[in-house]
């Protein structure tokens, strides 16, 4: 006798299910973590990458406070030091929207509690603007991650770029005297709004932890 095959689940409309929780005037913070959590790393990068300026704006004032963003919650204490995390993003910049994060865990730090991470951004233009290295570290009572341009890595992973520093040429309009502020939003989600020189840029973008 043939075998039944289990039901098939309908395929989840990601990008209409996360938009219709920024229909109404307020956004759930819970129901925005709930339904991203629920999604497969594939829908979860759409959903977050559908998400345009006004969605990212009102949704990084909606988890202020919400739940803690950790260190742990960008590299997790089981990758190993120097191995690359990816973070899968999209900003809110008129053009080039989509770019990456990539993290990692310096050697000889703690991977349960660490107290600063490496990493650099990647998109189309980084043979132009250069590969806009920063260092991590917890702000705000530990519940945000600051990620401050100004502060370069000694050193980093032998498969990532050449560390340039942020303040010249191309990358001084980029990323130089920048300092990002991240919160949790789900268990792979985070967002940032971008300052520079301590100054709000009125940018944000949303990132989404590779599975």
């Amino acid at each position: 006798m043939d075998s039944v095959s289990e039901p098939r689940a309908a395929p989840i409309d990601a990008i209409g299910e996360v938009g219709a929780l920024f229909a109404g005037p307020e956004v759930d913070p819970s129901a925005v973590a709930n339904l991203l959590d629920s999604l497969s790393h594939a829908q979860r990068v759409q959903a977050v990458r559908s998400l345009g300026r006004s969605e990212q704006r009102r949704l990084y004032a909606a988890v202020d406070e919400f739940r803690p963003l950790r260190l742990v919650d960008l590299v997790p204490p089981q990758v190993a030091d120097f191995e690359t995390v990816r973070h899968l993003g999209r900003n809110t910049l008129p053009a080039f929207t989509h770019f990456e994060k990539h993290f990692c865990r310096p050697p000889g730090v703690d991977g349960t509690e660490p107290d600063h991470l490496y990493g650099f951004n990647f998109q189309r233009l980084s043979g132009l603007t250069g590969p806009g290295y920063f260092l991590a570290r917890s702000a705000r009572d530990e519940t945000e991650v600051e990620v401050d341009y100004n502060v370069l890595p000694p050193d980093h992973p032998v498969d990532w770029p050449a560390i340039q520093p942020n303040d010249r040429g191309l990358s001084r309009f980029v990323y130089g005297y920048m300092v990002d502020t991240l919160r949790r939003v789900s268990e792979h989600v985070s967002i940032g709004s971008a300052a520079r020189r301590g100054r709000d840029m009125g940018s944000w973008f949303v990132l989404c932890r590779d599975a």
